[in-house]
């Protein structure tokens, strides 16, 4: 015999199911993999542009990261990138634009509240953790490289 505490879990797992979505996993991951991939083809055409006129293998892949990041700056400023973001998802947070993008969202956002206590503190709102722990993290793979080699 079942408790009515089991009955009322079971019943509303079942509310639950009925209504969440569907997942499409298979779609959402598609247009993540499509986007991302195109960000980083453009990437590509801009550095073999740079390439074509001259440049350094370095400088024209820094030239490229640097176009790349100004643009994703700039459809941020104009909204676009959100808008990419929705319908890319994971795929526009990926390459460096998803992190020009989410430096520029915050301190965007923020401007009202001064360019101290505003931009300049919540620029890093959300990227700051990224910066923080990839840093620690390069930290921890040098010092267990250099005691394991």
């Amino acid at each position: 015999m079942i408790n009515q505490s089991e009955s009322a879990k079971q019943g509303y797992a079942l509310l639950v199911e009925q209504a969440s979505p569907g997942s499409k996993l298979a779609a959402n991951s598609l247009r993540a993999f499509f986007v991302g991939g195109t960000i980083c083809a453009v990437g590509q055409i801009f550095k073999n542009a740079l390439l074509a006129v001259g440049m350094t293998q370095d400088n024209a892949s820094l030239v490229a990261a640097c176009i790349l990041i100004v643009l994703a700056v700039l459809l941020t400023v104009v909204g676009l990138y959100s808008k990419l973001g929705k319908i890319a998802g994971a795929g526009s947070i990926v390459p460096i634009t998803g992190f020009a993008n989410a430096i520029a969202s915050p301190a965007i956002e923020y401007k009202k509240e001064g360019l101290v206590l505003g931009v300049g503190a919540k620029m890093f709102l959300i990227a700051g953790p990224v910066i923080v722990y990839g840093a620690m993290a390069s930290v921890l793979v040098g010092i267990v490289y250099y005691f394991l080699r």
